[in-house]
């Protein structure tokens, strides 16, 4: 992810780095501009005024060179139109050519050196003994050292920004993960302080939306439950006069009730409390060979102890081993512990039709059913999601398989302690 604050200080720095650079060259064209051809004209005449003319001896030509050179502490060389040299004092300048030669200042291989054509065609060539500055150099470096201040003053800002926008992510990113209580600091008094203020006040409404629905559905409830006491009080003192199948059907819709009631209560108090609210050490064997017992069901394997709510353990176990007894067909059950890779897994098997591969995820949805699952059974619709909050509660996993020799594997991973 491509951080917000450094798009921010780059694009500083750009600006910065274009701003050096058309500074630098306009300063250029306009020192090239400012070399007026009078100026040239004029150093002609007084140079010329001041060497022998073209026609005087050579030595009288060299002897003017060479005063020259002390005066004016340049290494420097006279030479004809056509480029041969008349006369030099100084360090022996570098490769003249009279056909690519051009009045005025020029940077070369040695240094900068200064190229005038006299009056009478002759070429003088003047190099600085000791190089100084360009100003141009002065210049770029005054920009620079101005780029970079201000790119270090700018950093703290935009670091800063970024860092409040981070925040206002971090706060948004919880309130996602199921933290309705998380909230943002607000700094400042800008667009971004706004933003962490509104966040703030829509996070609280949320909180106390998902707050009064919960409340609702406790209370909902435990209200249901005054009647279910009176319906199967009612069924149980149905004389026997009473037709069986319609006191047997109504005690066992009044007992899936109550375990609707139950399971409710349970997702409710799960999804309240984010955390386990106890651990202690549980050995899954015994716990899964104790539940399954109520079912006539036996559980084999190892001894496997896992830290965890013994409580959610022990729906959990049962949740699955109800669900195999439902939709199993009355096939036979296994119940199995064992350790692999230094966790406990729990495999719940039954023999029945199954669960079709593109479905095996979705099982685990609150209140989803098979197609034709009122027919296999009859349930609450929460038992598997249940196990899968469980699981996960306590580090690990719950998933659907196929068995061996048809039917579903229910498979259950936990840390092992």
């Amino acid at each position: 992810m491509q951080r917000l604050y450094l798009q921010f200080y780059v694009t500083i720095l750009i600006v910065l780095a274009v701003f050096v650079g058309a500074a630098v060259l306009l300063w250029r064209v306009a020192d090239d501009d400012n070399r007026t051809p009078q100026y040239l004209d004029v150093a002609a005449e007084l140079t010329g005024a001041l060497l022998p003319d073209a026609t005087a001896p050579r030595p009288d030509q060299q002897r003017a060179i060479e005063g020259l050179q002390r005066k004016l502490r340049f290494d420097i060389a006279l030479y004809e139109p056509d480029g041969d040299m008349i006369a030099m004092a100084g360090k022996p300048p570098p490769r003249f050519e009279p056909k690519r030669a051009r009045t005025g200042w020029r940077r070369g291989p040695g240094g900068p050196n200064f190229v005038l054509q006299l009056p009478d065609g002759r070429w003088l060539v003047a190099r600085q003994v000791r190089e100084r500055p360009n100003p141009i150099f002065w210049i770029a470096a005054a920009l620079g050292l101005v780029a970079i201040a201000v790119a270090v003053g700018a950093f703290p800002v935009v670091r800063g920004l970024g860092r409040r926008l981070e925040r206002l992510k971090a706060g948004v990113d919880r309130l996602g993960g199921g933290d309705l209580g998380a909230r943002v600091k607000v700094e400042g008094r800008d667009e971004l302080a706004a933003l962490a203020a509104s966040f703030n006040r829509s996070a609280e409404r949320i909180e106390a939306l998902v707050a009064a629905h919960r409340l609702l559905l406790a209370n909902a409830s435990h209200e249901l439950r005054t009647p279910l006491t009176r319906i199967s009080v009612a069924a149980s003192l149905l004389g026997d006069s009473a037709d069986p199948r319609t006191r047997e059907s109504l005690k066992r819709d009044v007992a899936e009730l109550d375990e609707l009631i139950e399971q409710i209560l349970l997702a409710s108090r799960l999804e309240a409390v984010p955390e386990l609210e106890q651990r202690e050490p549980v050995d899954l064997l015994a716990l899964a060979a104790e539940e399954a017992s109520h079912y006539d069901v036996e559980a084999d394997g190892e001894p496997v102890t896992v830290s965890g709510d013994r409580t959610l353990l022990r729906r959990l176990v049962r949740n699955l081993v109800e669900n195999a007894q439902r939709y199993g067909g009355g096939t036979p059950i296994e119940v199995s512990v064992n350790r692999e890779a230094g966790r406990a897994v729990l495999d719940v098997i039954d023999h029945g039709p199954g669960v079709p591969e593109a479905e095996r995820q979705r099982i685990f949805e609150p209140f989803y059913r098979l197609a034709g699952g009122a027919e296999t059974g009859r349930g609450s619709g929460l038992g598997l999601a249940l196990v899968l909050d469980i699981a996960r509660r306590h580090g690990g996993d719950a998933v659907c398989l196929a068995a061996e020799g048809g039917g579903s594997r229910f498979r259950v991973d936990l840390p092992a302690a």
